[in-house]
Parts: C-alpha cells; sequence; structure tokens
C-alpha cells in the first residue's frame, strides 16, 4: 500500500464566545485528509485528522516540513511488519526528522492532525473501529464500551447572563449528561460564584460540576478560588494556573481540597514527565487531561498514560481534552477515567456522531472503521469531503 496524497486546509471556529484567557473570534485549525492506495467500495481509503480548539491552524509547517518528508519518503519505510498497513510509529518518526527535541508546541499540534489521519486510516484499513485497535495493541483486547461523558461549556459570552448559562446547563440534563464543566477566572470572583451557584441549581449537586479557569490565574488568586469553592465538593478545579508552573500546582494540592485537573496545554512525553514528577498532583483524586490530537497525535498520548502508569497513576486518572471523537476512542480502548465534549460548541468540529445517544452520562463509541468522523454529517459535508473532492 501507498500513500498517494496529503492535503491539508485551514478552518475557522469562529464565535463570540471567550474563556478566561482567550476569545475565539478569530480562532482557526487545520484539516489533513491522508489517502491511499487502497480501495474499498470502489474508492481509495482517507484518513481524516484535525488539531483542537485554541490553537490557531499550522499550514506552514504542515505544507513546507511535514507532507514533503511524508511524500518523499520511501513507501515500504512508512509500512509495518505485514506491508499491508501503515505503521504510525514509522510515520512519526519521519514528520520528526531533522526537528530538534525540546519546543514541543506548534509542531505538536501540526504532527497530531496527521498523526490521527494516520490512526484513523490504519483503523479503516483494518475494518474496524480505532478503540478495537487500540484495545488490542495496547490494553490486552479490553475496552469500555461504554463511557463516562461531559461538555465543556459554560463560556462567557455577551449575548447570554445568567439566565442563559441556567438553560445550557439544563440543556445538557436534558441530553442526558450529568457531569458538566464551565468556565471562570474571566469575572471577578464575587461574580464567578453568582455563576457557580446558577449552575449548580440545574446540576443540583458539586459532584456534577466541574470548573476551568484556563490557566489564567495567578497562585494567589487561585487559591482564594479554591477557598470560595470549597464550600461545593465541585468535580474538579482545571486549569487554576500556568500550565508550566509544576511548583504552583504542588502548592495548590496541599491545600486544595477538591481534585485538580491539568494538561491539555502540556504538549508531549517530557512535559507529561515533568508534572507527574514536579507538579504534586495526588494520584488518588487529580486528573491528566492531555489533548491526544495537540501532544503529536494518538501515538504519543498513549505514549504517555502508559508512562503514566509505570509512575503509579491509574489510567482511570486520565480524561482526553478537546471534545472530539478521538478522545472518546481514546478512553474506551484504554479503559479512561472519561472523555470532553463539545455537544454545542466549536461545530462541526466537536461533539460525537449525529445518532449518538447520552444515556446517564455514559456513550457507546461508534462502531463505524476508523474514527467515525463521517458519521458527523455536517462535519464531513462541509468540511472534509470538500477537501478530498478538491
Amino acid at each position: 500500500m501507498r500513500i498517494t496524497a496529503i492535503r491539508e486546509t485551514t478552518t475557522s471556529l469562529s464565535s463570540t464566545m471567550r474563556n478566561a484567557f482567550i476569545d475565539f473570534s478569530k480562532m482557526t485549525l487545520s484539516v489533513v485528509a491522508v489517502e491511499t492506495d487502497v480501495v474499498r467500495d470502489g474508492k481509495p481509503v482517507v484518513g481524516f485528522g484535525f488539531n483542537s480548539n485554541g490553537r490557531y491552524a499550522q499550514g506552514g509547517v504542515l505544507r513546507e516540513r511535514l507532507i514533503p518528508r511524508l511524500l518523499e519518503a520511501d513507501p515500504e519505510s512508512l509500512l509495518d511488519v505485514s506491508g499491508d498497513n501503515l505503521d504510525p510509529t514509522c510515520v512519526q518518526s519521519c514528520m520528526m526528522t531533522n526537528e530538534k527535541p525540546g519546543g514541543h508546541g506548534e509542531r505538536a499540534f501540526a504532527i497530531g492532525a496527521i498523526d490521527a489521519a494516520i490512526w484513523d486510516l490504519v483503523a479503516k484499513i483494518e475494518e474496524r473501529p480505532l478503540y478495537r485497535v487500540i484495545a488490542d495493541r495496547f490494553n490486552g483486547g479490553n475496552y469500555d464500551a461504554r463511557v463516562p461523558v461531559y461538555p465543556g461549556g459554560g463560556y462567557y459570552d455577551p449575548d447570554k447572563g445568567l439566565d442563559g448559562l441556567r438553560a445550557e446547563m439544563q440543556s445538557y440534563r436534558d441530553s442526558g449528561y450529568t457531569l458538566m464543566k464551565m468556565k471562570i477566572g474571566g469575572a471577578p470572583i464575587d461574580e464567578d460564584m453568582l455563576r457557580i451557584q446558577a449552575a449548580l441549581e440545574v446540576a443540583q449537586n458539586g459532584d456534577n460540576l466541574a470548573v476551568d479557569a484556563n490557566a489564567a490565574l495567578d497562585l494567589d488568586t487561585a487559591m482564594n478560588y479554591a477557598g470560595a469553592m470549597a464550600q461545593y465538593d465541585l468535580a474538579w478545579f482545571e486549569e487554576p494556573v500556568d500550565p508550566l508552573d509544576y511548583e504552583a500546582h504542588a502548592e495548590m494540592a496541599k491545600v486544595c481540597a477538591m481534585p485538580i485537573a491539568t494538561a491539555e496545554n502540556l504538549y508531549s512525553r517530557i512535559d507529561a514527565l515533568n508534572l507527574i514528577r514536579h507538579g504534586g498532583l495526588r494520584r488518588d483524586r487529580d486528573w491528566l487531561q492531555f489533548d491526544p490530537s495537540l501532544c503529536y497525535g494518538p501515538s504519543e498520548y498513549i505514549a504517555i498514560v502508559k508512562m503514566a502508569e509505570s509512575m503509579g497513576w491509574s489510567a482511570r486518572r486520565h480524561g482526553p481534552h478537546g471534545g472530539q471523537q478521538l478522545g472518546l476512542h481514546l478512553a474506551a480502548g484504554l479503559q479512561l477515567g472519561g472523555t470532553e465534549t463539545y455537544p454545542m460548541v466549536f461545530q462541526p468540529f466537536g461533539g460525537f456522531g449525529d445518532e449518538t445517544v447520552i444515556e446517564n452520562g455514559l456513550v457507546r463509541p461508534p462502531e463505524a472503521p476508523g474514527i467515525g468522523v463521517e458519521t458527523k454529517s455536517k462535519l464531513y459535508n462541509t468540511v472534509l469531503k470538500p477537501l478530498i473532492d478538491g
């Protein structure tokens, strides 16, 4: 088999929303399609991948470095031992040719988009859903038939106040979710406490509500938030401080009774290693939320989970960030603690397939071959199909 073409495009995530750190009015992302000479139902098999919300497109890196390397490589060097399928490790190695260690940022997002497309291809060529491929290769064939999921929402939006926040949270409850997440840290603390109280009117108890400061707070302010929120027994306090300030995380962990969640803004195994070594996080309650489409793709994400396990962290303490179907497959195949989704925002990329049903906060991974992005009709018809049709 051979890779015959790799296409990329930049698309918009324009929105009036903001979190505590950024707004999304000019946000973009990269979409990648990797085409092969393998034919199913009269058409070439194509793998799709895209990077996550909030980090911008990486068209330059893709066009100038990564795509040429793959297309110029000896096709045999990208295949597994059978010669009938791609080897994601070999593809990753090719993309990293002449790339220096360190600097895990923009490059990681671009590689992550292609790596996701490669895994989509691998599973499609095997004619199996990705979670089953992951389970067989990395988890002894074990997987979760239903995965805990929660919607990322509760953004700051000039068009809605407390009533709008309540209505949004109620829409999640009505859709079958139990656990929900909202944004904090982008308003005065007293205002945010009112927002939390409004969300709790719908969530009913603290276990059903997580809060996310998007790393916008300094340590003292984060401590003040933790103290003010202690009365609510919330599910977790996400990204209270800068993601690379491991000492601040350790200080938070000493005094914050509620679970701390972090890692969506760390993009490599070495960053994960440093967080686990020096961040003071507690293995019995805190959450690791690496984003599989940002940290060099599913290949690196799986390696991070396995490394953390070797350091005493259960796979159940991981919950992929990003709100895409890729995270659902990883959560099912590796038996993680759950995954995020975006049913109402970052469309058409966020959320699961059109026919997906949420029941008591749980969802079944799709049985379509690969990641199953084609089951999101708007995504496929407005972004993916035009990309491969040229």
